[in-house]
């Protein structure tokens, strides 16, 4: 049962509000009454958002994967604010490429943003979130963990780095009233792919089709994407809003159908596999149990 008490005016803190889901996001809550600190790599890109908003919001230039503009930034809410309530870290990234193929350097941009990035987030909001024993961090995540996509494993992987972090976190934080929910989306129609989407500049011949196929795949869907990121926002109001949110929420009808396709592949494995999986333990540990094997 969804359940919910009577919403107060929240201070959310959303990274990467300048386009996309994020701008989306950040629009809605302030529709809503509430206040939004507004960052973005390029403040001037919110300025219009401040103007309509004045009461509501603080420009904050922020890149991610800059510790030290995440430490000012955080500084500058907790300063003018006193207090964050809501966390979402939505900025990120996809780097596009087989594993083969993607330089070191590319990788490591693709953990930066999409991954430490949330890190260092993460470590300069909980110290505030703790002393005030509430808030509600999101981090938003991906369809990609339930799907094994061709030139997409990097960005796929880091956001289950994401999801690794989102689990453990939410039993850490879940004493002090932190509550910690992963976002997965599907498709939503945003410039994502046109915008965020860097593709590797050089390329293995064998892999050439492979990569053109998967990328004219993407182009041919923008602007064809099933999720409106109006409505999106809307749900995410809805979780935090909730006295009991999930600590995972899919997003559009793609990404619930990937999440149970992915779940009954699994479980099709692990039965296919079950005996040979069970079938590890020591002869003496199976005998003392009056186990049979597989048992």
């Amino acid at each position: 049962m969804i359940t919910s008490s009577v919403k107060h005016t929240r201070i959310w803190f959303i990274t990467g509000c300048s386009s996309g889901f994020g701008r989306a996001l950040a629009q809605t809550v302030l529709e809503q009454g509430e206040t939004v600190v507004l960052t973005a790599r390029n403040p001037q890109t919110v300025e219009d958002l401040a103007a309509r908003f004045p009461n509501h919001t603080l420009v904050v230039q922020l890149d991610v994967t800059k510790p030290e503009e995440v430490r000012e930034a955080v500084k500058q809410a907790i300063a003018n604010f006193g207090r964050i309530d809501v966390l979402v870290n939505n900025a990120g990234c996809k780097v596009g490429g087989v594993i083969e193929e993607v330089s070191d350097e590319a990788v490591r941009y693709q953990f930066e943003t999409n991954f430490f990035g949330v890190l260092e987030t993460l470590r300069a909001v909980l110290p505030h979130m703790r002393q005030q024993r509430s808030g509600h961090i999101l981090n938003i995540s991906s369809i990609a963990c339930f799907m094994a996509e061709p030139s997409g494993g990097f960005y796929g992987s880091s956001k289950l780095a994401l999801e690794g972090i989102s689990g453990s976190l939410a039993y850490e934080v879940a004493p002090f009233g932190i509550k910690v929910t992963a976002v997965e989306p599907g498709g939503l129609r945003t410039d994502f792919v046109t915008r965020s989407f860097v593709v590797n500049d050089s390329q293995i011949d064998d892999y050439k089709q492979l990569v053109n196929d998967n990328r004219l795949g993407m182009l041919h869907s923008h602007g064809q994407q099933l999720g409106d990121p109006k409505k999106a926002a809307l749900a995410i109001i809805q979780v935090v809003d909730s006295d009991n949110p999930p600590h995972r929420l899919a997003l559009g009808v793609d990404a619930v159908e990937t999440i149970d396709y992915a779940l009954e592949f699994m479980k099709g494995e692990l039965d296919a596999w079950k005996e040979v999986s069970m079938n590890i333990a020591f002869d003496e540990v199976v005998a003392s149990k009056s186990l049979t094997p597989g048992c």
